[in-house]
């Protein structure tokens, strides 16, 4: 499935036409470029690519990436599998499941304490299971994977990761140091269009690379 097969609605598309306008500080390209040549060397080889984006409580920023990872992938047409895990198990916080929602995501709830969040971004496509998990849940892959740290904590806390192929650092801020301010619906949003500009970004190289 590529951009021009997926019914996506509205707000979705013109999320989509934002994120690509927007800019990417020049510090954060070298890393990027590493998720890049990883990702193009799985394909070249006809391998399957799993990414599994790992931050401490797999609540915020690491959710995020798996979901703007996915749907980068699938939008560019690259088969990847985006996955995320923490070294705690929470939940996904809700703040930024409205975040996605604000987006133009469709989200279905099961369960309370630790819910799974269904994310879908068009009526065919297969919705991304989000829930707060350990990165080597039974869900997740425990070989041939790369490991992309979304946050400082996980990156330095987590030394040796079982089964990955490639350990990529690509740290966020954390919008949780906004939360319950007048500001955290535009902080959460800030973030997640800071990650999804740079996954697409991403996807859009290794497209042009393949």
């Amino acid at each position: 499935m590529n951009s021009e097969q997926l019914a996506l609605n509205n707000l979705l598309l013109s999320t989509i036409e934002m994120l690509q306008k927007q800019p990417i500080a020049t510090n954060r390209f070298s890393d990027l470029a590493k998720l890049v040549r990883y990702i193009v060397a799985k394909r070249k080889a006809n391998k399957d690519v799993q990414l599994n984006f790992i931050c401490t409580h797999n609540s915020r920023r690491s959710q995020l990436a798996q979901v703007w990872g996915q749907f980068a992938a699938d939008y560019h047409g690259i088969p990847a599998k985006c996955f995320s895990g923490g070294v705690e198990v929470t939940a996904f916080n809700q703040r930024g499941v409205d975040s996605l929602i604000r987006s133009g995501f469709d989200v279905a709830q099961d369960g309370e304490k630790n819910p799974i969040f269904g994310i879908s971004y068009s009526p065919d496509s297969k919705p991304i299971q989000a829930f707060s998990k350990l990165y080597d849940d039974d869900a997740n892959p425990k070989t041939n994977f790369a490991a992309v740290m979304t946050c400082g904590h996980a990156d330095e806390n987590c030394p040796f990761i079982p089964g990955t192929e490639a350990r990529i650092p690509l740290r966020y801020n954390d919008p949780k140091a906004f939360d319950d301010t007048e500001v955290e619906a535009q902080r959460y949003d800030e973030r997640s269009m800071q990650i999804a500009s740079e996954l697409f970004y991403v996807f859009s190289q290794v497209k042009a690379q393949l």
